[in-house]
């Protein structure tokens, strides 16, 4: 035997959870580069990239940070000081490894944007044996901007390995039953810790370009399916689809959350719940975007009771969803 060898780790199955990502820090500059990773992404922005390139260094890389900035400013979890989106990711990770890691299964999280990179985690995967590899985006509705493009990043990492480990990716769960019975259980479970009784629940999505879809991108048509199931369990308050987070001048899906919310007073809708179900993670989209944004502004035009229903988290019903994705692929 050459006892010159290198000692290389072997027989082991890594699991990587990868969420959206966060900037390290709300400063300007960690804004910038986390925004500047993010939207150099060509799935994110199908313009042409030349054109692009002098819009986003000129003018949104210039302007954009301070108010964004500002927005990660007034959920940043200071006491740990991270993101929430940070802090719930690595839970999710550290429940779900209590519950299936040994020593042949290791668990990890990475962040599609900013850090921890994916590149790193499947590195350090790979040097602790994981000959095969299972990951799960923190998406539940596909689309390319989105699921693909963490697809992308780990092909691309996976194109500098000398030793590559066998992959596996769990492409989309709308219309997973655990994952609507979780649903459903942050409904129940919010209806009654308020005291009183909404008029509506929006089911806010974060949205896409309208071109996407023309293109035929299913997303629209997965949201509307994870709405469907869960108005097929939950009858007693009506639940409405609409789209958020739209960015530049072009027609995204509409109906847009924020109109939505400014009308809705107007047209009788006093009391108001908000679920985001196609967030893991509670995040600047969902905790300063809808629930102190939209509020503002629900309020601001005749609405009375407004209240989000936290994304499902660290929850054990997620940690279950997850286990349950997982397990099918080990």
């Amino acid at each position: 035997m050459n006892n010159d060898h290198p000692d290389v780790k072997f027989g082991k199955i890594g699991v990587l959870l990868i969420n959206l990502g966060t900037p390290d820090s709300t400063s300007w500059w960690d804004i910038r580069k986390y925004l500047k990773e993010f939207l150099s992404d060509k799935r994110v922005i199908e313009v042409n990239p030349f054109v692009w390139r002098i819009i986003l260094n000129l003018f949104i890389l210039t302007f954009r940070p301070s108010k964004t900035a500002h927005a990660y400013k007034k959920i940043w979890r200071k006491e740990s000081n991270e993101s929430p989106l940070l802090f719930f990711t690595r839970s999710q990770a550290n429940k779900l490894k209590e519950r299936i890691a040994n020593e042949k299964i290791v668990v990890d999280f990475a962040m599609r944007y900013g850090n921890p990179s994916i590149k790193s985690r499947l590195e350090t995967l790979k040097k602790q044996g994981c000959e095969n590899i299972v990951v799960l985006p923190l998406y539940p509705q596909y689309a390319a901007a989105t699921t693909a493009t963490v697809c992308d990043e780990v092909y691309r990492s996976l194109m500098g390995m000398r030793w590559q480990p066998s992959l596996q990716i769990i492409p989309h769960y709308e219309s997973e039953p655990l994952y609507i019975d979780a649903l459903i259980t942050s409904i129940e479970r919010k209806i009654k810790e308020i005291s009183w009784k909404p008029d509506l629940i929006i089911s806010s999505y974060h949205g896409i370009p309208k071109s996407y879809f023309d293109k035929g991108d299913p997303y629209h048509c997965y949201c509307h399916k994870t709405t469907r199931l869960m108005k097929e369990k939950f009858n007693k308050i009506e639940i409405q689809t609409t789209f958020q987070s739209r960015f530049g001048p072009q027609e995204w899906l509409t109906p847009y959350t924020d109109k939505t919310l400014e009308n809705l007073p107007k047209n009788g809708t006093k009391n108001l719940l908000v679920i985001c179900p196609g967030f893991a993670s509670d995040c600047v989209e969902t905790l300063e975007e809808i629930n102190i944004q939209g509020k503002e502004s629900f309020l601001k035009n005749g609405g009375e009771n407004f209240d989000l229903i936290p994304c499902l988290n660290d929850s054990l019903d997620h940690i279950k969803l997850f286990e349950k994705l997982v397990t099918k692929h080990l």
